[in-house]
């Protein structure tokens, strides 16, 4: 929300500089903050008070972070090493304490000199640096430290009950330095313009926004805090829900052909083919489905649905009925390996209905195409002058689908698998074929708590489906605490081999390829401190299945897949699965969604807590498939005490996806909720949290959409219009329409 000239101005730039051109820079690299607003706009992490000192037992791993506490002792060890072979290398390690925890710093060579003169017991300072572990203990190494020193002026109790903001920061540029930054600047936020409109502002008793601003930078009570992030968590939620609420309008005025399907067609001949009912879920899903595409403006509709929920078979349904009413579906997935599976599993379960033009094909069939960028030639052909002429109703696809040679004879439906894996670009090239908008219907196997689909997905009717087909087995999911219990991976193996004995298969996931070659930037350089003690590499595909083929897995077929496999390779690799000739696959993440093989009852996630919880929940969804129950073993090294074992822990305890997401978030920043790395752009949630603050998030909704509806372009209210520019270029907020 940079709004003015004076917020405008860049932290760098050649003449005059706000700040020195060092930390511009790193400002600009590392925090993505380019001008005087940006800064404004970076707020506090959390607040410090002088007097009180920061609980260290909470600590998360692998992460930066700024702590106030006290050195309790130092101590300069001499030690031999290739670089100082007479014992004349030399480490000094803090310990610093809040009074009930304790953290070990650990400085080596000639970083020691100035910490020894300056860290004496008892003297108080914040600290910033990577929290890692070494000897099962947490440590900082090398951190960067800012003693505490009342100023002569202050009295004793106005500096010990000051209050410390702590801002998000990088290795590069400490809170302490961000916090003089801000300070230099903090004056031109008088020159703030306010986006919220008066009415709403003063009716729900909100702090202007320079004032916020100051509250929030510089704050002498904890009220003034309270005060400024009620007022900012309402900017963000407000402006972000406009943005919304403008996309809907425009939907809303776009045109569409209604697809109603034929009696008597293509869906009824399918149903009917059904060797199961569909459960209530699937039948009310799909109600909702062929309502909306029933009327003459575009569906934007989300499916979400546990893992196995089916989702596929409301999907197919809904291309059918498109079909019958004379139109195209296309079905965009993510990976090669997923476009072959779904249009293998399509064509398998419309049989003869997926022969249209051939010989034994049904009196209703159509064609189910399938394009991906490795298609040979003729295939190629093939497929679009099927799309061209309209020979093919379905067609299934990659990204192959969006390129300019394609064209529809009459594209109705456009069905994306896994939204997140898509940029919006992409889809909109999609949409864009059709002679009009064709209706969306985007599938997600990540359920997403209300408030975030409110947040994300703003214009999509969102629909649910939480329950599981019949005949889906239960998973049994454990921690393996390699480091602690090493007998506890070798029974793990054990397992693997007994489930392959009754007949069944295994999948092992590793974080990594292992056929990378070492990252440039690395290599060549000196090592520092900080990095000898960060962790080892993850674990990789092609070292474990070697590893597992001359050990604990010996004598079975074992078979590797990854995303860097040639696509006829990959699709080899799962065809042998899914028939049942490999016992054990070991692979990336390319299986963690829509892979379906019903006989794969065990999965082995090697450095499990490298993955995100939503991850391991969809990773976790590929075994119990079938009518034997499923296991999940989630391996990892972490230390019991760690977040990252707590989070293992979360995941083990429960199947449900909808409690997960919300574990995942409140454990994620929540700018990652916007997916900003999808949009490109910096995230634009602060202060705003999607979990705590629904209240706000549902008021801002429904304050936006009357804002919207009386006043569409926003004529009336510049100030919004330009805090909605600022916040979203017109690449973002399509992004956040189309989630």
């Amino acid at each position: 929300m940079d709004l003015v000239p004076a917020l405008e101005e860049p932290l760098r730039q050649p003449l005059k500089s706000v700040l020195g051109p060092a930390t511009a820079k790193v400002m600009a690299e590392h925090l993505g903050l380019l001008t005087v607003g940006d800064l404004l706009h970076h707020y506090p992490r959390r607040y410090e008070e002088r007097g009180q000192l920061t609980h260290l037992a909470d600590l998360p791993m692998d992460e930066h972070v700024t702590v106030v506490a006290q050195v309790a002792d130092a101590r300069l060890h001499t030690f031999a090493s290739a670089k100082a072979p007479r014992g004349k290398g030399q480490r000094l390690e803090v310990t610093i304490t809040d009074g009930s925890g304790r953290l070990q710093l650990v400085f080596f060579g000639a970083g020691v000199h100035k910490p020894h003169k300056e860290l004496l017991p008892g003297t108080r300072a914040m600290f910033a640096g990577k929290v890692s572990v070494f000897n099962r203990r947490l440590q900082l190494a090398h951190p960067a430290y800012e003693l505490l020193r009342g100023d002569p002026e202050e009295s004793v109790e106005t500096w010990a009950g000051a209050l410390i903001p702590i801002y998000p920061a990088t290795a590069k540029l400490e809170s302490w330095k961000i916090g003089k930054a801000i300070q230099t600047v903090l004056p031109t936020a008088q020159e703030a313009v306010d986006p919220l409109p008066d009415t709403l502002r003063e009716g729900r008793g909100l702090v202007p926004l320079p004032e916020a601003l100051l509250k929030i930078h510089r704050p002498h009570t904890k009220a003034d805090i309270e005060d400024a992030r009620s007022r900012l968590k309402w900017d963000e939620a407000f402006v972000l829900q406009v943005a919304l609420a403008r996309r809907r309008h425009a939907d809303a005025q776009l045109p569409a052909v209604p697809r109603k399907p034929a009696p008597e067609g293509l869906l009824t001949a399918f149903d009917a083919r059904l060797p199961f009912t569909l459960t209530d879920g699937q039948q009310r899903v799909s109600r909702e489905i062929f309502d909306d595409l029933a009327t003459d403006h575009p569906m934007h509709r989300l499916l979400q649905g546990e893992v196995g929920s089916g989702k596929t078979m409301v999907a197919l349904r809904a291309m059918l009925a498109v079909v019958d009413a004379g139109g195209q579906a296309a079905m965009l997935a993510p990976t090669e390996v997923l476009a072959q599976q779904h249009h293998r599993s399509v064509v398998e379960m419309m049989g003869e209905l997926a022969e249209g033009g051939m010989l034994g094909g049904a009196e209703q069939a159509t064609k189910v195409v399938l394009l991906t960028g490795s298609m040979g030639a003729a295939a190629r052909r093939h497929a679009l002058l099927d799309l061209t002429t309209g020979e093919a109703g379905i067609v299934i696809g990659t990204h192959a689908l969006i390129e300019d040679k394609v064209q529809f004879h009459d594209l109705g439906l456009v069905v994306v698998d896994e939204q997140h894996r898509f940029g919006v670009e992409q889809r909109d090239a999609l949409r864009g074929k059709g002679k009009q908008p064709p209706h969306l219907l985007v599938m997600t196997a990540t359920p997403i708590p209300r408030t975030v689909a409110m947040t994300v997905f703003g214009d999509l009717e969102t629909s649910v489906l939480d329950q599981l087909p019949a005949g889906r087995s239960p998973i049994a999911s454990h921690v393996v605490p390699a480091a602690d219990k090493p007998h506890f991976l070798s029974r793990a193996w054990e397992r693997v081999r007994e489930e392959v004995e009754n007949g069944h298969q295994a999948y092992v996931v590793c974080p990594r390829i292992g056929d990378e070659e070492d990252d440039p930037k690395k290599s060549g350089k000196k090592k520092s401190p900080e990095d000898e003690a960060e962790k080892r590499p993850p674990l990789a595909v092609l070292d474990v299945a070697d590893q597992l083929t001359k050990g604990p897995l010996q004598g079975l077929r074992v078979e590797v897949l990854h995303g860097r496999m040639h696509p006829d390779d990959k699709d080899a690799v799962m065809r042998r699965f899914a028939a049942g000739e490999t016992h054990v696959l070991v692979a990336t993440t390319v299986i963690e969604v829509g892979v379906n093989v019903p006989n794969a009852t065990a999965m082995v996630i090697m450095d499990a807590d490298r993955f995100g919880v939503s991850q391991l929940h969809q990773l976790r969804g590929r075994v119990g498939r079938g009518s034997a129950p499923g296991l999940c073993l989630l391996v990892t090294e972490m230390p019991e005490a760690s977040p990252a074992r707590q989070r293992l822990g979360a995941v083990a305890s429960t199947l449900d996806g909808f409690e997960l997401s919300r574990i995942d978030l409140e454990q994620r920043r929540e700018g990652d909720v916007l997916g900003q790395a999808q949009s490109g752009a910096r995230t634009s949630l602060k202060v705003l949290a999607v979990i705590e603050d629904e209240e706000i998030i549902a008021e801002a909704r429904e304050e936006a959409t009357a804002v919207v509806a009386n006043d569409p372009e926003l004529t009336r209210l510049p100030a919004l219009r330009t805090a909605l520019d600022a916040l979203l270029d017109e690449e973002r907020e399509q992004y956040l329409e189309k989630g």
